[in-house]
């Protein structure tokens, strides 16, 4: 199988129009709403389910990376040259690099510690 979770979403999204078009409440008027909001958007606009896990100290070195514009290379090499960097958090990236690189690349992750969503940039 090569389906996308998108892809299994269209399907249900599918299944359930038909489904409900089939069922009408008491007036003679449909469960189901064109009206209704379209959860495909709200899919689209979601964030991963598998979003990666990184301690916080980590996450705030990603946020100030990010502010002051610096490039994942830049991100890297700093907290391995750094003298405000923590020797854990400089050790974690070397061992986590993927995972680092993740959350930079998406901007979100998961707060190791408390299971708190983080974005680099707070949405405007």
């Amino acid at each position: 199988m090569t389906d996308t979770k998108r892809d299994v979403l269209e399907k249900l999204a599918e299944c359930y129009a038909e489904v409900s078009d089939a069922y009408t409440n008491e007036t003679g008027s449909p469960y189901y709403c064109d009206d209704e909001p379209n959860y495909l958007d709200e899919y689209d606009a979601a964030l991963p389910d598998d979003l990666p896990v990184i301690p916080k100290a980590v996450g705030e070195w990603l946020k100030n990376c990010k502010h002051d514009e610096c490039d994942l290379v830049d991100a890297i090499v700093s907290s391995v040259n750094s003298i405000i960097t923590s020797r854990r958090v400089t050790r974690w990236m070397e061992d986590h690099f993927d995972t680092f690189a993740r959350a930079w690349v998406l901007g979100v992750w998961r707060i190791e510690e408390t299971g708190e969503i983080v974005k680099a940039e707070e949405e405007k």
